[in-house]
């Protein structure tokens, strides 16, 4: 079984050294939670995510959920571990005090989700998509329905989901055939059918929230005449206790690659009451509140599994002799595997990455935050604008790049890294589902160039590549190689953009096959902006703890000659054009 331990000292330094945004630090909703606490709060996840989860990982995945008796049933040891976990609220970390949350930021909170991620997934999804649940109602429910399911959600005894998918539709849900009739009441009835659902059904709550997305009788076809609807497994009555079963029952589970702890289900809904969340025929406009956190979510999740494949493998290069480096000082016997330059190009690829991933995840949360509670509405609007363009790319990029690592971590521990002893092939799979669920990423990169590139709100691509260009914009003699670096990446990408453009408006095809490449180059960039970030004070601040600092430029370094340079590449390669391919006649 791999072993974790949780990157607290470098969430801390995201903490304490890069929170210099002036339009993060203006909200007040924020102004107590201090260093301190935040230590207090990491070090405590550290703790419960090392020892009581991470050995939930393995048993998930040799003791897979099973539909018994129309009952859905965890793993061992999962609801036991959910009980602990709920009693310590952290389910509750983010959510609103009103509803008995802790307030912490999405600063803070995506902290605890890459430990999370790391140490069982399959786990996580359970609390994940109550939590996704829950900030789509509060934004959307009246305050009669959030008083009523929101405290029990927050507490943890009863979860969520968020049923979309269905035989007929994925991407496309304009196509769903789930019906919703409305009764003389004001409620519904909602007859359908839903696949793929994430935790929907489970032993571990008492409860289960469905969110779930059906076409009124009366409302037009395609996506202007989805709804959305909160469908309870139980019944909830007047007193807030649980009542009858509702008209919502289990198909079946999926029987799946990895993830095998997360139950993923087929829900039947049979005039199943439901209760409308906000205006009717905009049900998909709501629903996407949940969406989008839950793709940056997916994209932590890539990070989360990148940093336990990391760990592992760089401890079992220190421990694993194997031939002879070009450098050796052994007179009569191998030298470690950490000593070829192969290996150790390797694990500074996956470090340089993981830590440019968890600086740009920091800036993205602290845009969310921004986008939230900022006073000023166009300030408000230009970090929702960030957070709009930068969402299928953290989705997307740290999931792909979760691939390659997981898959190098099983090249470095050789053949034990292909079998199940080490524990190294089920991050490989468990990570799998990543770029496929919540929008495969090639949907992300559609919905990047398609639909992102330019909005009603202004040409948000050039305002972002502005905001990097001017802080970007530092002295000192040390950090100015690393922006030239950044600077001709930025020049490849901004002709990218205009190439791409351009083809969206007259060659769809040459943009449809350049969607991918322009969003990993866009990435590779927005990562290098963040290691900007990390340097400006790694330089500042050197001799305050010269050896941290020292690690983050070297890291740094790779990154800039090595990682970054595959943004020109991917320009390269999506500029030669479509014909070639949309040409090609298959046997």
């Amino acid at each position: 079984m791999p072993t974790y331990n949780a990157p607290v000292e470098d969430m801390m330094f995201l903490f304490n050294k890069l929170r210099n945004n002036k339009n993060y630090n203006e909200i007040e909703k924020y102004k107590e939670v201090n260093s301190e606490l935040v230590k207090d709060i990491l070090e405590e996840a550290a703790k419960i995510n090392q020892n009581l989860i991470l050995p939930l990982a393995k048993l998930g995945d040799e003791n897979p959920v099973i539909l018994e008796n129309g009952i859905v049933r965890t793993p061992p040891g999962y609801k036991e571990a959910y009980t602990k976990y709920i009693e310590d609220g952290w389910v509750s970390l983010s959510c609103d005090p009103k509803y008995g949350g802790q307030g912490m930021p999405k600063t803070v909170s995506a902290f605890f989700d890459e430990m999370l991620s790391a140490t069982c997934l399959s786990f996580k999804l359970y609390s994940e998509l109550t939590i996704g649940a829950y900030n789509c109602i509060s934004h959307h429910a009246t305050d009669e329905m959030k008083d009523k399911y929101l405290p029990k959600m927050v507490e943890g005894k009863w979860s969520g989901t968020m049923c979309l998918t269905e035989p007929v539709c994925g991407t496309d849900l304009g196509m769903l055939k789930t019906k919703a009739v409305e009764q003389p009441d004001g409620t519904y009835k909602i007859t359908g059918q839903k696949i793929f659902i994430t935790s929907g059904d489970h032993d571990l709550t008492e409860n289960i929230i469905h969110l779930v997305i059906a076409r009124s009788v009366d409302s037009p076809a395609g996506t202007k005449g989805i709804s959305l609807f909160l469908v309870p497994k139980f019944l909830v009555k007047e007193d807030g206790s649980v009542g009858v079963r509702n008209g919502v029952s289990t198909g079946s589970v999926e029987h799946k690659m990895g993830i095998k702890g997360s139950a993923t289900c087929v829900l039947n809904f049979d005039d199943a009451d439901g209760y409308m969340i906000g205006p009717k025929n905009k049900g998909l406009n709501q629903m996407f509140t949940m969406m989008n956190l839950e793709r940056i979510l997916v994209g932590i999740q890539g990070l989360g599994i990148s940093e336990i494949a990391y760990q592992n493998s760089l401890i079992y290069a220190k421990e694993r002799k194997q031939g002879k480096s070009n450098n050796t000082k052994s007179t009569n016997g191998a030298d470690y595997i950490i000593e070829h330059a192969d290996i150790k190009k390797s694990l500074l690829n996956m470090k340089s990455i993981i830590e440019g991933e968890r600086a740009l995840g920091f800036w993205l949360s602290q845009q969310t935050e921004v986008s939230l509670y900022h006073s000023d509405e166009k300030i408000k609007q230009e970090a929702m604008d960030f957070v709009s363009l930068l969402t299928p790319v953290v989705k997307s990029l740290f999931t792909d790049l979760a691939m390659e690592i997981t898959s190098d971590a099983m090249q470095i521990h050789g053949g034990y890294g292909f079998t199940k002893d080490q524990g190294i092939e089920q991050l490989y799979r468990d990570n799998r589902i990543t770029p496929i669920y919540e929008g495969t990423n090639s949907v992300q990169a559609a919905d990047l160039v398609f639909r992102k590139l330019v909005n009603k709100n202004g040409d948000i691509i050039n305002k972002y590549l502005d905001l990097i260009k001017k802080e970007s914009d530092l002295e000192g003699d040390q950090i100015k190689p690393f922006i030239h670096d950044l600077n001709y990446q930025i020049r490849i990408l901004e002709e990218f953009t205009n190439w791409i453009k351009d083809k969206i408006q007259n060659s769809k095809d040459d943009a449809s096959a350049a969607c991918n490449d322009y969003l990993k180059a866009l990435g590779f960039v927005a990562t290098a902006h963040a290691w900007i970030k990390v340097l400006e004070v790694s330089f500042k601040e050197f001799d305050t703890n010269k050896d941290f600092y020292e690690d983050k430029i070297q890291t740094a370094k790779f990154y800039f000659k090595r990682v970054l340079p595959r943004a020109e590449s991917h320009f390269k390669t999506a500029t030669s054009g479509s014909d070639y391919i949309m040409n090609f006649k298959f046997s």
